[in-house]
């Protein structure tokens, strides 16, 4: 298997696998081949398998990019329109309005984020924000998720990054920086100003 294939089929074992779907992944490669999955588009193939196979949609989706990516049609942080892009989480003991304002009010970003440019396209306080990145192609989506009322999963998306190798660097740079701002957010009561 590919080191690339390699990357879901080590989140979810050919035992729990086999246990969701009854098949493991060596199971469905080989039905997909069989196929012509390698001359489908991504929702062709996720499709099939929920329509003919009936997978449920989350392990459609991911022996779909599994097999896409042992099959060298898709890598690590590529989607399947090609392009590239990171994606990182983090959960925060803090309101969802208060996270979305850390990443809408400049100053307050400026202390847990102090490098980049964010150009704010779109807000909506407590739910999620888009805006582009340091004034280049490449954009960020944040989606806030309350888990209860002063906790809130943080979900962030960069998108139109040029390769694998700024999937990888921006990952790292998001999960130090989304760390940074789960300690400011949770060592300092809501109002405080520093």
């Amino acid at each position: 298997m590919s080191p690339a294939g390699r990357k879901i089929t080590e989140k979810l074992s050919d035992e729990a696998l086999t246990a969701a779907t009854g098949r493991g992944w060596g199971d469905w490669f080989a039905l997909l081949d069989a196929w012509g999955a390698a001359e489908q588009s991504h929702a062709a193939i996720a499709r099939h398998l929920v329509d003919a196979h009936h997978v449920g949609g989350w392990h459609a989706q991911s022996i779909t990019v599994a097999y896409e990516q042992e099959r060298g049609l898709r890598q690590v942080g590529q989607s399947s329109a090609g392009d590239w892009q990171a994606s990182v989480s983090r959960t925060v003991a803090a309101p969802a309005e208060r996270c979305s304002a850390a990443f809408a009010d400049e100053e307050l970003r400026l202390r847990w984020l102090p490098v980049g440019e964010l150009a704010v396209r779109t807000h909506r306080p407590g739910k999620s924000l888009t805006a582009d990145w340091d004034g280049g192609p490449s954009r960020i989506s944040v989606y806030l998720t309350p888990k209860g009322e002063a906790k809130t999963q943080i979900g962030l998306g960069h998108t139109r990054l040029p390769d694998a190798e700024a999937v990888a660097a921006y990952k790292e740079f998001w999960q130090e920086h989304l760390t940074e701002l789960k300690t400011l957010l949770e060592s300092e009561p809501p109002g405080s100003s520093g």
